[in-house]
C-alpha cells in the first residue's frame, strides 16, 4: 500500500557545491510548463490508482521555494485537485531560508502545508560561502519567527558537520544556535562528497581540505549527546525530535513501505517495483505532453532484495527492526537468513536484540555503512 507521494521541483537559484539531486539553475527554465506537467503527472497516476490512505505528501527538490507565490500557488491546486488529502497528516515542504518570504509562507500554510524542512547547515559565514550558500543567520532567525507568526508549529533545520575547514569549536557552536531555536526536529548529516560535483571536482585536485575520520567521528559523537541532553531523541542514524515529532515520511523509507516519486528525476518503489523518472526536463514534459507517466527505468524486486533493504533500511531507526514484523513480511525469520552475520555483529557489540527487536549499539552507530553491508546477502 502507498504511503506517501514525492513531488520534485529540480530549480534552483543557486547550485550548492556538494549537491548531486537533480536540479537545474531557474534562470531560463521552463518553470509554469513544468509545474503544468506536474499536475497531468498527478492526474495520470490518479486516474488508475487509489490514494486516498495517502499519508504524507513531501515537496523537495532542487529548492520548492525557488518557486514564485503564484507558482506554488498553481502547485498546490494540482495537488488539492487530484490527491485526497483527508489522511495526510504531515505535507512538508523544503525551503531556504533567504527564499521564504511572507508571501510564500502564507501560500504554503493555506496551500495545506504544515511541516518545512530548512536546509541551514551552519551558522558561520566562511562555511556557508564554502557550500555554496546564499543565505545568512538573520534569514534563518526571522524565517522561522515569520513562519510561526503564520501557524507553522512543525519546524526542521538541516545540519551539516564534517565540512572542509570545519572545526569542533564551529561545529559546538552551530548546534547552540541550533538549539538557541528551540524547534522540535533536527537532522544533521556528515558531509558525502558526491560524484558530479563541485566538491567532488575540488577533491579530485587535491583542493578539498576535509576534517580526518577521528574529527568527524568525535562530531558525531558530540552530536548525539548536545541531542541528548536538549531531551531530544534520536529516532534515526541522523534524525532528532521532540515526541510527537519524528519525520512520518522518512519513516516511510526507513520501514521500507511504498511511496509514489513525481517529477524530473524522481524516484518511487510500488507494487514491489522501483523506479525512476526521466530527469532531463523536455524529456520529463514530452512524456508526460505524450499521456505516459515519464518513468524512465523500473526494476523488479526480487525477495533476496527486499530482505537486505528491510535490514539496512531498518536499522538506520533506533527502535531497530522487528523480528515478528520480518517473519510476517517474508514468511522466515532473520536468524535463519543472517545467523553468521548476526553473531559476528553481537559480538563485536554493533548490534544488539532487545526483546522482538535487532537494533545498532551506539558504537553501531558510528561505523552505521559497515554494518548495513553485512547484510547484503
Amino acid at each position: 500500500m502507498v504511503r506517501g507521494i514525492y513531488i520534485h521541483i529540480p530549480f534552483c537559484h543557486q547550485i550548492c557545491n556538494y549537491c548531486d539531486f537533480n536540479k537545474v539553475f531557474f534562470k531560463n527554465q521552463p518553470v509554469d510548463e513544468y509545474i503544468e506537467a506536474l499536475g497531468e503527472e498527478m492526474r495520470l497516476w490518479t486516474a488508475n490508482h487509489d490514494f486516498h490512505n495517502i499519508e504524507t505528501i513531501f515537496l523537495g527538490g532542487g529548492t520548492p521555494t525557488s518557486l514564485s507565490p503564484k507558482q506554488l500557488n498553481k502547485l498546490l491546486s494540482f495537488i488539492q485537485m487530484y490527491i485526497p488529502l483527508e489522511h495526510v497528516t504531515e505535507f512538508t515542504s523544503e525551503a531556504n531560508p533567504d527564499e521564504l518570504t511572507k508571501e510564500k509562507l502564507e501560500v504554503l500554510y493555506q496551500g495545506g502545508v504544515n511541516r518545512l524542512s530548512l536546509g541551514v547547515q551552519a551558522f558561520q559565514e566562511d562555511l556557508l560561502k564554502k557550500l555554496g550558500r546564499t543565505h545568512s543567520n538573520d534569514h534563518v532567525f526571522h524565517t522561522i519567527d515569520e513562519a510561526r507568526r503564520i501557524g507553522f508549529d512543525n519546524i526542521s533545520i538541516d545540519l551539516m558537520y564534517g565540512l572542509p575547514g570545519q572545526t569542533m569549536q564551529q561545529w559546538k557552536e552551530t548546534l547552540n544556535i541550533a538549539f538557541s531555536l528551540q524547534l522540535p526536529h533536527y537532522s544533521a548529516y556528515s558531509l558525502i562528497v558526491e560524484p558530479k560535483t563541485i566538491f567532488y571536482n575540488l577533491m579530485t585536485k587535491r583542493k578539498l581540505r576535509l576534517p580526518s575520520e577521528d574529527l568527524e567521528a568525535d562530531m558525531y559523537d558530540v552530536l548525539m549527546q548536545q541531542m541528548e541532553q536538549h531531551d531530544l531523541h534520536q529516532y534515526e542514524i541522523s534524525n532528532f525530535s521532540r515526541r510527537g515529532y519524528s519525520s512520518i515520511h522518512n519513516q516511510i523509507y526507513w520501514d521500507n513501505d511504498e511511496y509514489v516519486g513525481m517529477g524530473a528525476g524522481a524516484h518511487g518503489y510500488i507494487n514491489g517495483i522501483r523506479y525512476s523518472n526521466h530527469g532531463p526536463l523536455k524529456k520529463y514534459m514530452k512524456s508526460i505532453a505524450d499521456g505516459e507517466k515519464s518513468i524512465y527505468e523500473t526494476h523488479i524486486e526480487t525477495k533476496q532484495e527486499r530482505i537486505e533493504e528491510e535490514l539496512f533500511l531498518g536499522l538506520r531507526k533506533t527502535m531497530g527492526v522487528s523480528k515478528k514484523h520480518f517473519y510476517e513480511k517474508f514468511n522466515c525469520t532473520i536468524e535463519s537468513v543472517y545467523e553468521k552475520q548476526l553473531q559476528a555483529l553481537l559480538q563485536k557489540e554493533l548490534i544488539v536484540t532487545e526483546g522482538d527487536y535487532i537494533k545498532l549499539t551506539r558504537n553501531g552507530r558510528f561505523v552505521g555503512n559497515e554494518v548495513f553491508e553485512e547484510f547484503l546477502l
